[in-house]
């Protein structure tokens, strides 16, 4: 393989599929990226083997071939490179050389025919979705997902589909954040999905690439889905990703209902408090007690070394006095997804979850479970 490609065109190629790389792998091969040199395209691939990331980059190709090259050192040096210069990439039995001005690198490959390939079954379901309206769905519930939860269903987001809806929902147990959009058509195309809602579960690693991507994509991107493979197209890119297996449980049961009491609250000065006073919160818990009082939101916290901090603010809510306790930086993930100047909360008492929105926005709901303090 001997090619030329500027450096403008191949750094962001890198940095897409490079993402995908860990720092530490199971297999050597996993550290490198596939690059494919044709018809005047640079091909480059890079996968965990749970989730497969491929972009491209016009070059000028003298010899076709294929290759793999480790990846944090190749975009280590691309990224060290002056800007606007052209790299000269030329592959030799076990060796790649890379030319750039005066600058010159030697890598050692590996075999491309070892390098590890993402079966993608036949899609079952496929549709064209708004780039706004999926990373909108995302931003707002991945920062509800599980971590690393024996439960292994939380890990991911769940992406329910619909000919007329999706829904997008996360949870970790302890909190629950949802979000409801239309799908519509592109220029008069159907969605292509005309079945019983469909339900997948993402995993937590191909959701935080999909929201890192979705910033740079078209405005229309493709989701193809079969039983246990999602491929998302993103124009130059694509994502493959293996779905999580399993049952996701009933969001539906976990949003509580007949909560009597609603307060409205702004949301700056709601953050700005919380912020003050998750300074002198527990390190490990996290916890504030909020209380609801007439058309007014105390918020106290303290620590195991006995400092307290206290903050008050001005609220809409009428009603008798009602503490509950939060952690901390659950609600602020909830204000950080609001998009609306206010929120409202509904709850009833100490003991059951609360429900928090932005005002108006009827398709989002986030439920916070409360803490004993």
């Amino acid at each position: 393989m001997k090619i030329s490609v500027d450096r403008s065109a191949l750094l962001p190629a890198l940095s897409i599929v490079g993402g995908v790389v860990e720092r530490r792998q199971t297999l050597p091969i996993l550290g490198n990226l596939l690059l494919k040199a044709e018809d005047g395209l640079l091909r480059l691939k890079g996968t965990d083997l749970e989730i497969e990331i491929s972009s491209s980059a016009v070059c000028e190709v003298e010899e076709a071939g294929v290759a793999t090259l480790p990846a944090r050192k190749l975009i280590d040096i691309c990224r060290s490179l002056p800007e606007d210069t052209p790299v000269q990439i030329r592959v030799q039995s076990e060796r790649a050389t890379l030319v750039s001005g005066r600058s010159r690198f030697t890598l050692s490959t590996l075999p491309a025919a070892d390098f590890p390939a993402m079966e993608v079954p036949q899609a079952e379901v496929s549709l064209n979705v708004e780039r706004e309206m999926l990373q909108r769905m995302l931003d707002k519930t991945a920062f509800a997902m599980a971590q690393q939860d024996v439960r292994y269903y939380l890990n991911g987001v769940l992406l329910e589909l619909s000919t007329d809806r999706a829904v997008a929902v996360a949870t970790d147990g302890h909190r629950l954040a949802k979000v409801v959009a239309a799908v519509g058509d592109q220029e008069g195309q159907g969605i292509g999905l005309k079945v019983e809602p469909r339900q997948v579960i993402v995993p937590a690693k191909t959701v935080l690439e999909l929201k890192r991507l979705l910033a740079g994509a078209p405005e229309w991107v493709r989701i193809e889905l079969s039983e246990r493979t999602l491929r998302v197209d993103l124009g130059k890119t694509q994502v493959v990703s293996k779905l999580v297996e399993g049952q996701y449980p009933d969001y539906n049961r976990v949003i509580p209902a007949d909560l009597q009491r609603l307060a409205i609250i702004d949301r700056e000065r709601l953050k700005a408090a919380l912020q003050r006073t998750a300074i002198l919160s527990n390190e490990k818990y996290k916890g504030v007690r909020v209380t609801f009082d007439d058309g007014r939101l105390l918020l106290q916290t303290q620590n195991p070394e006995k400092e307290q901090a206290e903050d008050e603010i001005e609220i809409e809510y009428s009603g008798e006095s009602v503490a509950v306790g939060f952690n901390v930086a659950y609600v602020l993930d909830v204000l950080a997804a609001v998009d609306a100047s206010s929120v409202e909360v509904r709850f009833s008492d100490a003991e059951r979850s609360a429900v928090w929105q932005g005002v108006g926005a009827e398709d989002e709901i986030f439920v916070i479970m409360p803490m004993r303090l």
